[in-house]
């Protein structure tokens, strides 16, 4: 039984692994993606069964197999390295005491049928940051979160029933807040402009939450990618300082949100500080960071943290940046540049998010509505 079950560990660890190197756009493939420090640990316990066992002792494919685990591992735990401690911070470190050039934000994946609104509300008010965006949330989850206009009397709302409405708040002046709906007729994002409290200084700022690529969802990840690079391209064609955050339904290390820092130019908090992984809540072995906030080189971060458990399936998580263009050339040397080939694939998987979208309508319709675009 034991080295039935050793084989079935091997095998499936390399199945995982091998798959997303496929590129393919599938949900079943694309799954694989997340992962990674699960798979290093099923792989652990295959390999150490493998060598207690004796089976190196035994024919080659036993042999094989060894060496095809110690492989996963070390490929695993490279793509899941910049996530540590033991790099380099691609974002450095505050150096700045000026209040007045601080900016911070809190993303809240509330799980729309949760109803642990207080509980929300005071992780939120204790946290107390200056930029606050709510998602999964519908008119319940606004009227439980309504308190912070108090606090936060600049908005763009737009709840909704379908697991895909945001609520957004904000202590800081906004200039053309904008609700879009890029590629999913039900899935919005925001679009705004908000100004630091020195009063001069504007950060263009985009909250997303596309669809995760599951069986209940999407049945690809070709919408998901799509609208993280559509936003990728536009950050391309300007010189701001932007921050793009929320529930981007991805992990750090994929294949597309390495393109889309590439194409955007934006850097990940995380690379060099640690996971912060904020999904699943509620099972600590099967966790994963799916909620990002990736920044321009204006930007430096004093504080980034996971908050406390509010009844979702997500932990919160908190950033506070400061601005210093001063350093924008040094950190600069920290980002990814996109090449000729990047741009070909980013727009390439465009246009296969636009191509999808219109079979969908033309599928489920016979009299599709326009995308919306609401602005307040």
């Amino acid at each position: 039984m034991l080295v039935g079950l050793t084989w079935l560990l091997g095998v499936a660890v390399v199945v995982a692994t091998l798959l997303p190197l496929l590129r393919q756009t599938a949900w079943w493939i694309r799954v694989f993606d997340f992962p990674r420090l699960q798979i290093v640990g099923v792989a652990v316990v295959s390999l150490s069964g493998a060598l207690g066992l004796r089976f190196w002792d035994q024919n080659w494919a036993w042999r094989l197999l060894l060496l095809t685990q110690a492989a996963v591992i070390v490929y695993q735990i490279a793509r899941i390295l910049p996530y540590t401690r033991l790099v380099r911070k691609q974002v450095g470190d505050s150096t700045l005491k000026d209040g007045r050039r601080h900016l911070s934000l809190a993303m809240m994946n509330v799980l729309q049928f949760n109803r642990q609104g207080a509980r929300a509300l005071q992780v939120l008010q204790q946290a107390d940051p200056d930029i606050i965006m709510a998602v999964e949330t519908d008119d319940w989850w606004y009227q439980q979160l309504k308190p912070l206009e108090t606090t936060h009397p600049y908005v763009c709302h737009e709840p909704l029933d379908n697991t895909y409405g945001l609520l957004f708040f904000s202590r800081l002046p906004l200039e053309n807040f904008v609700i879009k709906y890029l590629l999913d007729d039900d899935v919005p994002s925001l679009h705004t402009r908000v100004q630091l409290p020195d009063g001069r200084t504007w950060v263009r700022l985009y909250g997303l939450h596309p669809k995760p690529p599951a069986p209940a969802e999407s049945k690809t990840s070709t919408k998901r990618d799509a609208e993280l690079l559509l936003v990728g391209k536009e950050i391309d064609r300007n010189e701001e300082p932007t921050i793009v955050f929320g529930d981007m339904n991805d992990v750090a290390w994929s294949h597309t949100s390495e393109l889309f820092r590439r194409i955007s130019g934006l850097m990940d908090p995380r690379v060099g500080r640690g996971l912060l992984p904020t999904f699943h809540a509620d099972y600590s072995l099967l966790r994963w960071p799916l909620d990002h906030v990736f920044v321009s080189a204006h930007f430096k971060v004093d504080d980034m943290e996971r908050l406390p458990y509010v009844g979702s399936d997500h932990f919160p998580i908190y950033i506070k940046l400061s601005y210093e263009p001063h350093d924008k050339e040094v950190q600069e040397e920290n980002s990814e540049e996109a090449d000729f080939e990047d741009h070909k694939e980013a727009l390439e998987k465009i246009k296969e998010g636009f191509e999808e979208e219109n079979e969908e309508e033309q599928e489920e319709a016979t009299d599709p509505e326009p995308k919306k675009v609401l602005t307040t």
